[in-house]
């Protein structure tokens, strides 16, 4: 029998905060409670012990793959460095989002994604990574080859979740032309005339494309119980459409309207952990600590920087109002896990896997000290 005991600790459950000792036995919580005189327990010194952080959709791992222009890492070497900024950042369980559907700025092809998911799955399989990894596959559906390459993982059980995304100018994300200029026009150095042609292209592209590939991803996704999110909703038709399709995550709406329907119809509100940390959207969307005051904030989602995950957690509960410490770590723990399914993890409770983070705050940052997933340190 392996068994961790951590002492003096400043427990996070779900609804409230305790002081105490917590028992991981062969991996699984056992007990929580008050002081132990066992001699082999750790003593966390009065630190923060919390769930193990779930992340939802993180795209973090191209950037080890493809680090600058037409390089390319080695693709288990890219994983193993992924996962171990993704854990030394609180994250035991990471949906690794892979992109389906490629464009001209993408530089990658669904091939890569293939590979990477290949160097994952290996990784797992021969016990090399510290967190426990899923795959998410970002379906950019007004993309010609969306389909096909969503096909690629057809027979892939790692895939618990997809995600519906239209990046086309006029909508959603970029309902504003000029935040979809200083994205696209700035990330690829094109004048004017080339930008307005680009433009004209990607419309074209999401009106032929974007219709028949929700459909048959929707339906594929469906049939093989992989949870559907929506994208980017900005309106009323959006989430009627995401209704329809049996979308059960609304990631990242941008507006308070679209947040507000997906709340109402049962689906999960998910937003940036970094819209949180610098206090509001970098494209001008609704800020997801506006969502958070009113009740309409479920999930948080790392996004491009792993550590803004429990960064975002420890700023909610100490500077939204009406939003405790435990109601924050749940958007970035319980409430992730419950939605793709995970009823396992997500919170210390007895029976749960014994997915911890001890953690000091300094200077208002949370300082991760350790991490163990199922009772053994990973960081």
């Amino acid at each position: 029998m392996s068994e961790l005991i951590l002492k003096n600790a400043t427990i996070v459950l779900a609804d409230e905060v305790v002081k105490g000792a917590i028992k991981v036995r062969d991996g699984r919580i056992g007990d929580i409670g008050g002081e132990t005189a066992v001699s082999a327990a750790e003593d966390v010194h009065g630190d923060y012990v919390i769930p193990g952080l779930v992340e939802l959709h993180t795209d973090h791992l191209e950037g080890h793959y493809a680090p600058r222009p037409k390089v390319r890492w080695n693709p288990f070497a890219a994983v193993l460095a992924h996962d171990a900024q993704i854990c030394s950042s609180g994250i035991t369980t990471v949906f690794d989002a892979l992109r389906i559907g490629m464009d001209e700025d993408a530089e990658l092809s669904c091939a890569d994604m293939r590979k990477l998911a290949d160097a994952i799955d290996d990784g797992c399989r021969n016990d090399h990574l510290r967190a426990d990894h899923f795959l998410h596959l970002r379906c950019e559906v007004s993309a010609p080859d969306c389909f096909s390459g969503f096909s690629i993982f057809e027979a892939d059980s790692r895939v618990k979740l997809a995600s519906l995304m239209d990046h086309s100018p006029g909508q959603r994300q970029f309902r504003h032309i000029e935040a979809y200029s200083m994205y696209y026009q700035g990330k690829l150095k094109m004048s004017d005339e080339v930008f307005a042609t680009f433009c004209k292209k990607r419309i074209a592209q999401s009106e032929a494309n974007s219709d028949r590939n929700r459909k048959a991803i929707s339906d594929a996704c469906l049939a093989r119980g992989i949870v559907l999110a929506s994208h980017d909703d900005a309106t009323l038709d959006h989430v009627d459409e995401a209704i329809e399709q049996g979308i059960q995550v609304a990631e990242f709406p941008t507006t308070f309207e679209a947040a507000e329907a997906s709340k109402k119809a049962g689906l999960a509100v998910l937003m940036g952990a970094p819209n949180v940390v610098r206090g509001g959207s970098h494209s001008g969307n609704v800020a997801a600590s506006e969502l958070a005051e009113h009740g309409l904030l479920d999930i948080l989602s790392s996004d491009y920087i792993p550590f803004s995950l429990i960064q975002s957690a420890f700023t909610l509960g100490e500077h939204v109002e009406g939003i405790t410490l435990p109601q924050a770590i749940c958007m970035v723990s319980k409430n992730p896990a419950a939605s793709c399914g995970l009823d396992d993890r997500g919170e210390i409770a007895v029976g749960k896997r014994g997915d911890l983070v001890r953690v000091s705050v300094d200077h208002h940052v949370p300082v991760v000290r350790t991490v163990w997933r199922e009772g053994r340190r990973v960081a």
